[in-house]
């Protein structure tokens, strides 16, 4: 029977961009037979038989129009996200047969599904056969990705002989295992063919497009159809639910970003919680058993999945909703409110739920369908009992809706059809996995906010990285994404607000634009890079071949021009421009041809070691000219490590892939989850072989060997700061990939050749016997090679390393001193070699070079010395020495073992050398220095500190060598750790004093303290040093330093000394009237105190001296009150006893001073009057009570003080206050 068929309605205008559905029919009669009316004709039928309790006007149809809208307004999406469907009942439950069947799923199955039969495991188990490795055997794929051997999706064991079945289990069965995975007597059952059919349908068609074709379709195939329509592999929820997806090794995003979780989650990428993926904590919500309430409607999915009580949160409950089409996820809604890119944990542990325990899941038609079976009773009846249940929620909408349809005008009543969100897509539908393109334009936004379009791009790097894999995986969303993200860029308000403003470009910016610039450089820049990109095309028949074939040889070939199409095998070569095929690698590689791009690459790399090969043959027959010559020119500009492209990694990624033992390969079936974010625990395998590849030889020998001759090119180093810190960034994560794979025998014989090939290439090579001055630095590729030979070829190893120690960017240039500065990539470095932005990275990685083959050379007195001869050769900088030093030293003397003498000696030059380089410079480090290399002389014993005392002047400077080398010598805990005898002791102890002695000629200012304190035990030294003292107290040395003496004689028991250095001192002071908190007034009222006691004649010596040079008015004042408190030469000299006499003021030497204190007073008065303010007047008149008591110690003082008061009220009359305060005190 044929339904009616009329011109298509309009959908209303909210509805305009989805299908409306035709004149719809519904079949109405008893058992003699079904009639087909429309939906007006229905109503009218209807009319005739009104419904006993809703009226006359109301029909069946309307009621089901009213319930559908019902429905849909209970989930967000509204109806703009459904699809139309006809008001007619299902066909097909009844009559089904299986010809009827077959009819209906013949034109689904293609030729490909019989092109290998399926032979009975039994009968092959007997003949000891395994099935035949079927392109695409009839059992369901991707299921078995999700399931582990040996167990079924469901649970069920494979013993049972059932993988996982779905809602209509007896209808089909599906394979227990991949092909040739069974074991020998397993019985392997085949799908059905409604199985077949359906899932070929429920992959490629939408479900309109079936309801279209086919006038009837039976239920049980509607039922299959919805069953295969969800997706059946977790490798999309993951790629849709974390940045990690465990193909690839993401330990570094592209770009140095390190791979992790969503830029919006604000967590470090470089350092992220893998558990805390979206994808792992669904798992962990599916494995706990947090899903609950499965359904599956039509196309939708929904249940409910509890996140667990937390020490900061309660227990909450999600409401998960899915819909899908077509095996990709169209939508999803979560209550829990995600707001990011991708897919929150509820929602993935819903989606991997479906995908393992499909027979767990409650398998329903289309909520339409359920409805067509419907009376009249019962459509009114679910209509009243879902309002009853939701009324809080849609008894608005459900009044506004029956208001509409009782309408004859009114637009609902004009559509034919009713929305239902369960009824799959639409013919006009993009079938694509949901993204959220509005996150993934704010993630956009967020990043640009946080400071601007480079430096800190690691969440951006992210999303690149995910529009890749998106592309690998063949994913339209991919190519989505990163329109987005390039609009966003274009759309942020700053370009044209720079550009009206006119906004100058800030030195990093006009950094970064001058690398793009091609004008005056002979080399590809970005900009030649695009235009060649704009031409490249895939045309090329010898590239064709290459890539769709394993089989394309030329075994006739014999044209062994430079660029042959093929070499003398007959393998074929593909010449271009290194960066650019390997771009076409990645490509393929990008856009899921993984086959193609291991083809290309594998050319590619034969290639390079054909090149490779005839550049050795070139330098060999040039060597002796190059050689004579002693300079080279740059063999390649532009190196293919930190490359923009990044061909060597490309090629190493494309092989390394191919040989990666995972479960896929292993047992048959991708255990997904379980491989997730574990490349690094990845093994790998040397097959499988390829037709190109040489004996022995595998993907993984032919991934390393490309590494290693990318590495070893040698190459100029690039212009610009951010150029420079790519090719560090790039070469390490190259290195961190291959310290990832485990040597064995063949890999060896690779780094052999390779190490051999570098040393022997000539200006091809990095470490080739002349290379360019500009040329990239080997120091931590060399490391890697040194660290990988060492226990195979010791030799070979030392012999790369040392060569690799070179710096040639620094030999032709002076020493500059010291040159230590923080150890970061993009420190710029002034004033040395200003293009060389990662300088200071290069220098430390030279350094751990050296380190490492000191370590490696301990105990081979020969190999210590080329390795001391390099360091001192090649490295130029202080810092670095010093810690090479260091690391020496710690070497020779661990706990375990006796000191290594040699590496010892290694140690201590090291230590001279620095020492030598920052003797004239300042550096805040050098006093540690000192110290250590006394240390490590120590260590060595009696000649070496004996030794750097005799050269103390070209090592230290002459406090250095007094205060800290000399004194350490001659410390207790020196002697006790030497064992010295007392003719060792006396030997030491000399050449200390003479140092001391030298130092104090050289440095009296500085030196002469500790030269007296070293030569305190040797009477002639000690003269001798208290004479240099003497001699230059007169010119070069300050009057603290004499104070500091004298008060050292007279701690000694010297105290006519320490008066003479005390005078000295004080004719070298000055102290201005108002410098009453001077430092050296203490050392003033020590030496007068130290005069008066020594007697009455040293006293009046002094007092002229102090008159001369102290004017400040209290200090005089405390010198005069000491003076007469006590009788001068109390104990004088020899303990000779003066009489006990006071002296008196009145008289010399005592009336000098009084006169000066009394004069200083005066003068202080007036000057502090010149300048007063109100608020010191207080402090003055205590001033002037302090300066009444020093005049009232004169025999006339009264007098004299009263005159003064006098002279003040006259002379500063005007001051009132001031002066009224004056009276009150002093009348």
């Amino acid at each position: 029977m044929m339904s009616e068929r009329g011109a298509s309605s309009h959908a209303p205008p909210s509805y305009q961009h989805e299908r409306c559905s035709q004149t719809c029919t519904r079949d109405v009669g008893g058992k003699e037979g079904n009639r087909h009316i429309s939906t007006g004709s229905l109503r009218q039928e209807l009319a005739h038989h009104p419904p006993p309790t809703l009226g006359s006007s109301f029909s069946w149809a309307v009621l089901f129009t009213f319930m559908a809208s019902i429905c849909i307004r209970l989930r967000p999406p509204p109806w703009a996200s459904s699809r139309y469907r006809p008001l007619r009942p299902c066909k097909g439950r009844r009559g089904v047969t299986q010809e009827w069947l077959a009819a209906f799923l013949v034109p689904f199955i293609r030729y490909t599904h019989f092109r290998y039969p399926l032979r009975s495991g039994v009968i092959m188990a007997e003949r000891g056969q395994l099935p035949f490795p079927v392109k695409r055997l009839c059992c369901r794929p991707g299921y078995g990705s999700a399931s582990r051997p040996g167990q079924r999706a469901g649970g069920t064991s494979l013993s049972s002989g059932v993988l996982c079945a779905g809602p209509s289990s007896a209808t089909a069965t599906v394979a227990a295992a991949a092909p040739g995975l069974l074991p020998l007597g397993k019985i392997q059952s085949p799908e059905s063919l409604l199985d077949i059919a359906a899932r070929k349908v429920a992959e490629k068609w939408p479900f309109q497009q079936v309801e279209e074709r086919f006038e009837r379709i039976p239920e049980p195939v509607q039922r299959r159809i919805v069953y295969w329509s969800f997706p059946r592999s977790e490798k999309e929820i993951c790629m849709y639910s974390s940045f990690n997806t465990g193909t690839e090794d993401l330990t570094t995003a592209p770009g140095g970003a390190a791979g992790g979780t969503a830029p919006g989650g604000g967590a470090d990428t470089a350092a992220v919680d893998e558990n805390r993926l979206p994808f792992r904590r669904g798992i962990v919500l599916l494995d706990g058993g947090y899903v609950d309430d499965v359904l599956q409607v039509g196309f939708h999915l929904s249940g409910t999945v509890t996140d667990p009580a937390m020490q900061s949160e309660p227990e909450t409950v999600c409401n998960v909703a899915i819909s899908f089409d077509r095996c990709k996820i169209t939508s999803v809604t979560c209550s829990c409110g995600n707001k990011d890119i991708f897919y929150c944990a509820h929602v993935v542990a819903l989606s991997l739920y479906r995908i393992r325990k499909p027979d767990q899941v409650k398998l329903h038609l289309p909520i339409s369908e359920t409805l067509f079976q419907m009376n009249r009773d019962q459509l009114q009846k679910f209509v009243q009992y879902l309002i009853t249940v939701h009324h809080t929620e849609v008894l608005p909408t459900a009044q506004k809706l029956a208001d509409e349809i009782l309408s004859q005008n009114s637009e609902i009543n004009q559509v034919h059809g009713a929305p239902d969100p369960t009824a799959g897509a639409s013919i006009d539908d993009e079938n694509c996995w949901h993204l959220d393109e509005e996150q993934v334009q704010e993630q956009v936004k967020l990043f640009l906010s946080q400071g601007g379009y480079h430096g800190s791009g690691k969440q951006l790097n992210l999303l690149f990285a995910k529009v890749r894999e998106m592309l690998k995986m063949r994913d339209s969303n991919g190519a989505r994404m990163l329109t987005l993200i390039t609009e966003q860029f274009m759309a942020d308000p700053r370009l044209s607000l720079w550009t009206q403003q006119g906004t100058a470009m800030t030195d990093k910016y006009r950094q970064l634009w001058d690398e793009l610039d091609s004008s005056n450089r002979p080399r590809r820049t970005v900009f030649t890079r695009a235009i060649e990109a704009c031409e490249l095309h895939w045309q090329d028949s010898h590239l064709q071949h290459i890539i769709s074939s394993d089989l394309y040889t030329n075994y006739c070939y014999h044209e062994h021009t430079e660029n042959s199409l093929f070499d003398s095998r007959g393998w074929p070569l593909w010449h271009e421009h290194v960066p650019t095929a390997c771009a076409r690698v990645d490509a393929l590689r990008s856009h899921g041809c993984p086959q193609e791009a291991l083809r290309l690459a594998i050319a590619i790399v034969n290639t390079l070691r054909r090149q490779q090969q005839k550049q050795l043959e070139m330098f060999q027959a040039q060597k002796k000219e190059l050689l004579q010559i002693g300079v080279t020119s740059i063999t390649n500009l532009e190196g293919w490590v930190g490359h923009p492209l990044d061909p060597i990694g490309t090629l190493f990624s494309s092989l390394i892939e191919a040989c990666r033992i995972d479960d896929e390969s292993f047992h048959g079936f991708s255990d997904f989850t379980e491989n997730m974010g574990q490349c690094k625990s990845l093994e790998y395998q040397q097959l499988p072989e390829h037709k190109f590849l040489e004996e022995g030889e595998s993907y993984l020998t032919l991934a390393v060997e490309v590494a290693l001759i990318g590495l070893g090119q040698q190459r100029i180093m690039p212009d610009g700061l951010y150029a420079q810190e790519k090719v560090c960034r790039n070469e390490e994560q190259l290195i961190s990939k291959l310290q990832e794979i485990e040597l064995d025998d063949t890999l060896v014989k690779i780094f052999r050749k390779q190490a051999v090939f570098l040393l022997e290439a000539g200006p091809y090579s990095g470490l080739g016997e002349v290379i360019h001055q500009d040329s990239v630095p080997m120091h931590t590729f060399a490391k890697y090679l040194f660290t990988c030979l060492l226990p195979h070829d010791a030799e070979l190893a030392f012999k790369s390393a040392l060569r690799a120690m070179r710096l040639l960017v620094l030999e032709s240039m002076a020493p500059l001193g010291d040159t230590s500065r923080p150890h970061h990539i993009a420190s710029v470095v002034p004033n040395r070699y200003p293009r060389w932005f990662t300088l200071s990275h290069i220098e430390s990685q030279q350094c751990e070079l050296a380190s490492t083959m000191l370590t490696a050379a301990k105990g081979d007195v020969q190999r210590l010395e080329k390795v001391l001869e390099s360091i001192q050769k090649n490295i130029h900088s202080s810092s670095h020495i010093f810690k090479l030093a260091q690391d020496a030293f710690k070497i020779a003397t661990l706990m375990d073992n006796l000191p290594d003498i040699t590496l010892l000696k290694v140690s201590l030059e090291l230590g001279l050398q620095v020492m030598r380089m920052t003797l004239s410079t300042l550096n805040w480090r050098r006093r540690e220095m000192v110290r250590w290399l006394v240390t490590c002389a120590t260590e060595i014993g009696v000649y070496a500190l004996d030794s750097i005392m005799q050269n103390w002047f070209t090592l230290f400077t002459p406090t250095e060598a007094t205060s800290i080398v000399a004194t350490t010598v001659m410390s207790n805990s020196t002697i006790v750790h030497l064992h010295l005898d007392c003719h060792q002791q006396e030997k030491l102890a000399s050449s200390a004093r003479t140092l001391a002695l030298q130092c104090a000629m050289k440095d009296p200012q500085n030196c002469a303290l500790s030269a007296l304190t070293l030569c305190e035990k040797d009477h002639i030294a000690f003269e001798t040093a208290y004479q240099i003292v003497l001699n230059a107290a007169t010119t070069s040395m300050s009057y603290s330093q004499l104070f500091t003496i004298a008060r050292y004689m007279e701690h000694r028991g010297y105290p006519m000394r320490a008066y003479k250095l005390a005078t000295l001192a004080i004719t070298h002071l000055n102290l201005s009237y108002n410098q009453d908190t001077h430092p050296a007034i203490n050392d003033v009222l020590w030496a007068c105190v130290l005069s008066h006691s020594l007697g009455k004649n040293e006293l009046a010596a002094i007092i002229p001296l102090v008159i001369k040079s102290v004017k400040c008015a209290t200090v005089l004042s405390d010198i005069l009150r000491r003076c007469t408190l006590t009788t001068p030469g109390m104990v004088g000299l020899h303990g000779r006893r003066n009489s006990g006499k006071f002296m008196s003021v009145d008289k010399a030497p005592l009336r000098q001073l009084l006169d000066a204190t009394i004069g200083a007073y005066i003068n202080t008065t007036h000057s502090r009057l010149t300048h007063i303010s109100p608020r010191h007047y207080s402090e003055f008149i205590e001033f002037l009570s302090k300066a009444r008591e020093t005049f009232l110690m004169a025999h006339d003082g009264h007098m004299q003080f009263t005159q003064f008061i006098d002279n003040l009220k006259q002379i500063y009359k005007g001051k009132k206050k001031l002066m009224m305060l004056v009276r009150e005190r002093f009348g």
